[in-house]
């Protein structure tokens, strides 16, 4: 797992990005166009990057989120202006602008599962030491949304109220690309090395079976990112503190399928409950069939990494589930193939998966 030093230092790095994410807000004040890496560089960044840094789980607020400038409360209503941008992915969103300089991207619409399950799945990964990107549930009052942001309403240029909605504040650092958005695919953490200052073993069988836990369907190479958390980061220089982490989880607590259909793979508690963590009653093979377009199938689970995150699932509270559930508006979630169900009956869930992980013991 890495000397308690490297943790330390890995931890500040991460806590002083949070601090300061709302600058690097999609499209906004210190989010700059990626420079291109070469080969050599995204190798050996590949090679010593991290996954997980100690954080002080009990004492976590799930309800809050990340802390810090430019964060928003559970619920606070934005007022924005439409901005025209191309955006990628196929779920509901666009950008707006917050004055005097502030743009972010929305994520809409009561039944786009990845208003809900992107902020409880963030917050998850976040309390556990996972590093995310940080999503904040909201209602978005925006001025200029054309007609296809509300469809059925005349395009009259009056403001637009979206209940639902949730704002993405990205982790601060610049992106190691060899291209725009390749991302990188889950076969690829097998060239983490530790003895490099990389990520541990258990570590990266945590964060799979972490990926299997929420049923992560969409796990394609743009769906998780490299990025350089330095401080001061330097896009000439090589990167001191490289970190894997997964850049969408907009498809998960649902059970994951071939074509990412978001009724089935986004907030529905019939097919997440479905979804067992292991494929069979006794090896610790995770049961997270590879999507068309994943790179994750299920993942072969060695006991040091088995036991790394139960030993996090474990200290997340009652209390904190409930919450987690609660600011994510999970009740609220429609067009689903299954009624919605209580804040009560997904925590219940949550717990019989995590006993799922505690109570296995796999090979070493």
């Amino acid at each position: 797992m890495g000397g308690v030093a490297t943790r330390f230092t890995f931890t500040a790095v991460l806590a002083a990005a949070t601090l300061v994410t709302a600058c690097a807000s999609h499209g906004g004040l210190a989010q700059k166009k990626p420079t291109l890496s070469s080969r050599k560089v995204r190798a050996d960044a590949v090679r010593r990057a991290k996954v997980w840094a100690a954080t002080d789980i009990p004492s976590m607020d799930l309800k809050a989120g990340p802390q810090g400038h430019g964060v928003f409360k559970p619920g606070e209503t934005v007022t924005c202006t439409y901005v025209k941008k191309e955006m990628t992915g196929k779920s509901p969103k666009f950008t707006c602008a917050i004055p005097p300089d502030d743009e972010v991207k929305v994520k809409f619409g009561q039944g786009n599962g990845e208003v809900y399950a992107e902020v409880a799945a963030t917050r998850l990964f976040w309390a556990l030491g996972f590093p995310v990107d940080h999503m904040y549930p909201v209602r978005v009052v925006c001025t200029g949304c054309p007609p296809e942001t509300h469809p059925g309403d005349p395009a009259t240029g009056d403001a637009v109220v979206f209940e639902s909605a949730a704002i993405e504040r990205k982790l601060k650092g610049h992106v190691i690309e060899t291209k725009p958005e390749d991302g990188w695919a889950w076969p690829e953490l097998d060239k983490v090395d530790e003895s490099a200052g990389g990520a541990s073993r258990a570590e990266r069988d945590a964060l799979k079976l972490l990926a299997v836990f929420v049923q992560h369907t969409d796990s394609k190479p743009e769906q998780q990112r490299l990025l350089c958390v330095d401080e001061k980061s330097d896009r000439g220089a090589p990167c001191a503190h490289p970190v894997m982490m997964v850049n969408d989880l907009g498809q998960t607590f649902g059970r994951s399928n071939l074509f990412n259909r978001s009724p089935i793979g986004s907030v529905n508690l019939e097919q997440w409950s479905a979804a067992h963590v292991w494929i069979d009653s006794k090896g610790c093979i995770g049961a997270l069939p590879e999507s068309q377009t994943g790179t994750l199938d299920h993942p072969v689970i060695h006991e040091e990494g088995r036991k790394f995150l139960a030993g996090l699932l474990m200290q997340l509270s009652d209390a904190q589930l409930h919450a987690l559930f609660e600011v994510s508006r999970f009740p609220e979630r429609t067009g689903a193939a299954n009624p919605a169900a209580s804040v009560d009956a997904w925590v219940e869930e949550f717990k019989v998966k995590r006993a799922e992980i505690v109570n296995r013991t796999c090979p070493t």
